[in-house]
């Protein structure tokens, strides 16, 4: 049996993503719920932020170069999303540091972060953090794209698309080089926090 194991230190992709409750006594609430529970009422933010809460996530860090200077973040959104042609997609906020970055880059780079770079990726989360200092190993990759050391698989992607939704925007990209064969296990997010799976 598979188990997940957490770690000590939140995530900060989301500084949002908060359990939010409402009680039953609220003039709002709904007539059938239980006094005292938690509650988060339909369609609310806190509803789908809740949820997935519970939807234990791979971690990702996105890089990409603009400009002579690497940029990158962490993330929780990677979805594969067609095997022919090879698509994918992450979501970024245009209010992100690293936004203007994706926006005007034709290639980022997408690395599959193993259990073992708990640090790394809470430094690609962390806002102001010199995140390509002294503590980070890379080279570059493909079309100038920041590679990762270490990472558990790679990939350099050309970007499609980019979807505006809400505050964000859904960035769809085509595989273009990669690599799948790196050694370790993967890094999770659950409950807002970095987790390693357990035996």
């Amino acid at each position: 049996m598979t188990a997940l194991t957490a770690t000590t230190a939140p995530i900060v992709t989301d500084p949002t993503a908060r359990d939010t409750t409402a009680q039953a006594a609220d003039p709002g609430a709904p007539a059938d719920a239980t006094p005292g529970a938690p509650l988060v009422l339909p369609g609310s933010p806190d509803l789908l932020r809740s949820v997935f809460r519970q939807h234990a996530a791979g971690v990702a860090v996105i890089t990409s170069e603009t400009g002579g200077r690497p940029a990158g973040f962490t993330a929780t959104s990677l979805n594969s999303v067609s095997a022919d042609p090879p698509l994918l997609s992450f979501t970024i906020g245009t209010g992100s540091s690293s936004w203007p970055a994706i926006r005007d880059s034709e290639h980022v780079g997408v690395h599959i972060l193993g259990e073992h770079q708990r640090d790394l990726a809470g430094l690609f989360a962390r806002s102001g953090a010199d995140r390509f200092g002294p503590a980070t190993d890379w080279t570059a990759g493909p079309h100038g794209v920041p590679l990762l050391d270490g990472v558990l698989a790679w990939l350099v992607c050309r970007i499609v698309a980019r979807v505006p939704a809400g505050a964000h925007r859904v960035i769809i990209a085509e595989a273009v080089a990669g690599h799948p064969a790196g050694e370790g296990r993967p890094l999770l997010y659950h409950q807002g926090r970095f987790n390693a799976l357990r035996d």
